[in-house]
């Protein structure tokens, strides 16, 4: 999980070496901890969230077929 979001981050930003995917195990979920550039922020949060909703919502789904939960925290 944490190399799908680590290829999708790098493909929209313009930085990609520095973006980073920090992984760790809650309870009940998977929490990766997307870092980007503070200039492409914005690109992968997208106006009014819509970037960074479809990028959970892929997420979810990815995970969803190996009946886990993930949790995808932009910082």
């Amino acid at each position: 999980m944490k190399e799908l979001l680590e290829i999708i981050a790098k493909n929209l930003v313009d930085n990609p070496e520095q973006v980073v995917v920090n992984q760790r195990v809650d309870e009940d979920a998977l929490i990766l901890e997307l870092t980007v550039a503070q200039d492409d922020i914005g690109k992968v949060i997208g106006k009014q969230g819509r970037i960074a909703k479809a990028i959970r919502t892929f997420m979810k789904s990815a995970a969803g077929r190996i009946d886990q939960k993930v949790v995808v925290k932009i910082m």
